[in-house]
Parts: structure tokens; sequence; C-alpha cells
């Protein structure tokens, strides 16, 4: 990684975005709110919007590194260094050839000494990235179905329209095992989220608002109900 945090492994780069997924995101803003944190704009791929580099690039991140033994220092360099290392990545970058793709970028550059492991656990918890294109014939389906029930119901209506048009992203941040419905079971995905920015996610005090369950109900329902009234589109490719 680049001291800008440029990702500097070519195998590793994200496949080039698709009109879609670049259309999505051209409305789309990446805001702590006014109490978080600010984005860097500098940071991260050249060339890319912030929004693209969350949502459409592949980030390298070190979680943890250990040089010697911090329990007891001596004055001399240590016989080892290890990190453990992860790849974020989006659609089209496949798992399986993430370590030998760090193995010949390390090789060109003459760091043949360092050893590429996979995780110690192997490849649990790491599953290829899959999504359904933004502009896909549901994805279009549940959207438009969305906004009309944004529009209308008693828990999402405002006066401004912008408010009323769903956020479309092309990916999440976490991971969730997709593949399974687009590669086993050959189904289009829609996930959609309902929290909000201050539900603590994964602390202690993880919670949801009542307002955020009621909206989420009639979304959901709206959907359901557009489905059993159109039949949705007639379509299983993803």
């Amino acid at each position: 990684v680049g001291p800008t945090g440029e990702l500097l492994v070519p195998d590793l780069l994200a496949v080039p975005m698709s009109d879609a997924v670049r259309a999505c995101l051209d409305d789309i803003d990446v805001d702590g709110g006014a109490d978080g944190p600010q984005v860097d704009e500098w940071w991260g791929q050249p060339g890319l919007t912030p929004p693209q580099r969350v949502f459409a690039a592949n980030t390298f991140n070190v979680l943890a590194f250990v040089a010697g033994n911090p329990e007891k220092v001596v004055n001399a360099i240590p016989p080892q260094a290890v990190a453990h290392c992860q790849l974020r990545m989006v659609a089209g970058t496949e798992p399986d050839g993430v370590v030998p793709a760090l193995r010949r970028h390390l090789d060109a550059h003459g760091f043949g000494s360092v050893e590429v492991r996979p995780p110690p656990d192997g490849n649990a918890g790491a599953f290829p990235a899959r999504r359904t294109e933004p502009d896909h014939p549901w994805a279009e389906f549940v959207r438009s179905s969305m906004a009309t029930t944004m529009a209308t119901t008693s828990a999402h209506a405002v006066a401004s329209a912008d408010a009323n048009t769903p956020a479309v992203l092309p990916s999440i941040g976490g991971s969730v095992p997709n593949h399974v419905f687009t590669d086993i079971l050959g189904l289009p995905t829609i996930w959609i989220p309902h929290s909000y920015p201050s539900c603590s996610q994964h602390a202690p005090d993880e919670h949801v608002l009542l307002s955020t369950c009621r909206s989420g109900a009639e979304i959901m329902a709206g959907i359901f109900s557009d489905i059993a009234e159109r039949g949705g589109p007639s379509v299983r490719s993803t």
C-alpha cells in the first residue's frame, strides 16, 4: 500500500466499475455527520471519489502487526515480524487469487524471504464478493416500489422529493454470503438494511429505533404487495 492508501498490487485491484455502479454512486455522499470523523479526500485509490473508494474498490488493511516481544524489549533487530492483513474486496475479485497475487508481487520486488500464508483458520469467513447490478430489472423494481412507499406512508412522507428517493449502493460495507444466492441458487439479490447512523452496531448498546422498525415494515410490506400485484420482473439472472 502506498503512502496515501493506494493499492500497489495490480492483481488485487478491483475490476473496472460498470456504468450502472458509477451512476448509482454519483449522488451518494460518505458523511460521518456533525459529530463524526471527516472523510480524508486524499486517502485511497487515486482517481476515485470517496463513495467509489468505499463501495466499488478493493482496500488492503493491516489488522495487527507484531515485531519482537513488546513484553520484553531488547536493543536489537527482532528475528521476525508478523502482520495479519485483510483485503476488503468487491465483486469481481476471487479470494483464491489473493495469496498468489501477494506472492508474485513480493517476489518481483525482491522480498522472497517474506512468507505469505492464508489465515490460520483457512478460508473460514472468506467467500467471494457478489452483487446484482444496480440496473438489473429486479433492482429497478425494488427501487421503484420503495420510492412509492416512502412517498405515501406516514413514516416517510416528507415535503422534499429527494428524501423519498432510495439510496442505491452496489455493495455493502460488511461481509455476507451473497454468493449462496447468486452462484448456487441463481437468484438476483437486493439487501435492504433497516437501521440508522447512531445504532452503535456491534457495540454493547447496539439498538434500533421503533420508528426505524415501523418504516422498515412499511417498505417491505410495500415490496411484497407490489410483487403480488404486478408479478415482478420475469428474470432470474444475476
